[in-house]
């Protein structure tokens, strides 16, 4: 409920045109600590969180999930929560047409700029994968040390997306209210199925 009430807010403030200091404020502080090495860090990150990646690890977590785990309930979750991110993020792209910052680009980058693609599948891929992983996992441990690499990871590539000049904060924070919306749902739908499957 959460991530969908920020969707909301920020959708309004995006098409009412109100995010402009916010994002140009964050933006000059993001870009003002350019070195060789961070530009390095950021296009690194923003690979991770390209098409192409997501795919290569979606591909690698299916075959996990049917062949080796035997997990199919889960792996519908998955492709559900994957397919599902990147049609909403089309859909929004072209409801919004938000066109890109043009301030300082490091790295040229088509198509419209809210909310971020990248930022919505680094949510949903991670975040889904977090929640699988955590349903087998038994020591805290290996939570805490899950739980901090999906942060790092999530928030790293949307922090790239800012660094490099491609998108506004305010499509990052989007792209992570949208899916954390999607994701919730999804789980929720996930377990209200698999709960009632258990009962009967």
């Amino acid at each position: 409920m959460w991530f969908l009430l920020g969707f909301a807010v920020i959708a309004v403030l995006v098409m009412f045109d109100r995010t402009a200091s916010f994002d140009n404020f964050i933006i000059r502080n993001v870009q003002s600590a350019e070195s060789p090495v961070l530009t390095a860090i950021a296009k690194n990150l923003s690979l991770v969180g390209s098409t192409w990646f997501v795919v290569v690890i979606s591909l690698v977590t299916i075959t996990l999930l049917f062949l080796v785990l035997k997990h199919r309930m889960e792996l519908i979750l998955f492709v559900w929560v994957a397919v599902g991110s990147q049609l909403l993020n089309t859909l929004f792209k072209f409801w919004f047409r938000r066109e890109r910052p043009t301030i300082h680009r490091l790295i040229e980058q088509e198509g419209f700029s809210f909310p971020s693609g990248h930022s919505m599948a680094a949510f949903s891929l991670y975040g889904a994968i977090a929640y699988l992983l955590w349903r087998h996992m038994r020591h805290r441990a290996q939570r805490i040390l899950l739980i901090l690499f999906t942060v790092l990871m999530t928030a790293g590539i949307g922090w790239s997306r800012v660094y490099l000049g491609v998108h506004y904060p305010s499509d990052v924070i989007g792209g992570y209210a949208a899916s954390g919306a999607w994701l919730m749902l999804s789980i929720a739908i996930f377990e209200a199925y698999r709960t009632r499957k258990q009962r009967k």
